[in-house]
């Protein structure tokens, strides 16, 4: 075991692994196509990094729902934490713009 090594800590990211390799199987549209258009949009504030309530005032939801639909979102793509679901609306960002043409045929 090197310095670097951790004893139970294999499920983390990697350096070189990105949050949306992670969702690999899938590409994002088709990622994208199983999250509802709240989730996706929660997806897309998420980026900000700002906490539940935050999100909640800025949305004009509950901060429980807030938080029922970041667990949907890390249940339907395969995430493992709020992190990684923060990287991936980061990486994903143009994707979740809500004025691309094709965002509300999703």
């Amino acid at each position: 075991m090197t310095g670097n090594d951790q004893p139970g800590r294999a499920d983390t990211l990697r350096p070189t692994e990105s949050a949306g390799d992670r969702v690999s199987t899938l590409s994002k549209r088709s990622a994208l196509q199983v999250l509802t258009a709240r989730e996706r949009e929660v997806l897309r504030v998420l980026a900000a990094g700002e906490s539940n309530r935050v999100l909640s005032r800025r949305l004009g939801i509950a901060e429980r729902t807030v938080k029922a639909h970041l667990t949907n979102i890390t249940r339907k793509l395969g995430l493992r934490s709020r992190v990684e679901a923060v990287l991936l609306s980061m990486e994903w960002k143009d994707e979740l713009r809500p004025d691309r043409p094709d965002s509300d045929t999703w």
